[in-house]
């Protein structure tokens, strides 16, 4: 039984289209590629509600034969990623680096997910307004109910503690220059159904 589930995953191919030509062998059950699997591109509008309603992704950088990939807690204003973190590996990198790259994901299953990538570069804030506007923005995101330490950027949250400018670390933001998304989805029915 799993030489014959084996054989008729191969004989399938999971692109989207209508073309017979993208199976990778022609014969059996060429309709359940259009039924269970559909892959492609985000447009803007899918890119900016994913950066906008989450909390989580990864940062890129590199910089000295060192390539650095680390999850990080964020909040995005609709032209900025903005974080808080400590000194370390990641900021010495991306302090010699500027450029990185950000993912961010939304998965419900292995066959439905979106997954973005942004290129920008890495911007240190300093100057007090820009640091507290950034904090507020970290701040005052949703949450879950059960979250990080991390993503909590003060003793005193979900509230903003009474002087924002007083928490330590370093705060950044990623000045985005490109951003792109892909997809798949895939429908509930079973791959080996007969129907």
């Amino acid at each position: 039984m799993i030489i014959l589930m084996h054989l008729v995953m191969n004989m399938i191919s999971i692109r989207t289209c209508d073309d017979p030509s993208h199976f990778r062998r022609q014969g059996l059950f060429p309709y359940l590629r259009k039924q269970l699997y559909m892959f492609g591109d985000l447009d803007n509008a899918e890119i900016e509600s994913i950066l906008h309603d989450n909390v989580l992704g990864r940062i890129g950088c590199h910089s000295n034969n060192t390539t650095y990939i680390v999850p990080i807690s964020y909040a995005y204003d609709g032209e900025f990623i903005y974080a808080l973190t400590q000194e370390g590996l990641k900021v010495n990198i991306m302090r010699e680096n500027h450029e990185v790259c950000f993912e961010v994901e939304d998965i419900t299953d292995m066959g439905n997910w979106k997954t973005i990538i942004c290129w920008g570069e890495y911007e240190e804030l300093t100057e007090m307004k820009e640091r507290r506007h950034a904090l507020e923005l970290l701040n005052d995101r949703q949450l879950p109910h059960v979250t990080s330490a991390t993503t909590k950027i003060s003793s005193s949250w979900p509230f903003r503690p009474d002087n924002i400018e007083s928490i330590p670390g370093v705060v950044f933001r990623i000045r985005i220059s490109k951003k792109t998304g892909k997809y798949e989805k895939q429908d509930q029915a079973s791959i080996y159904s007969w129907e």
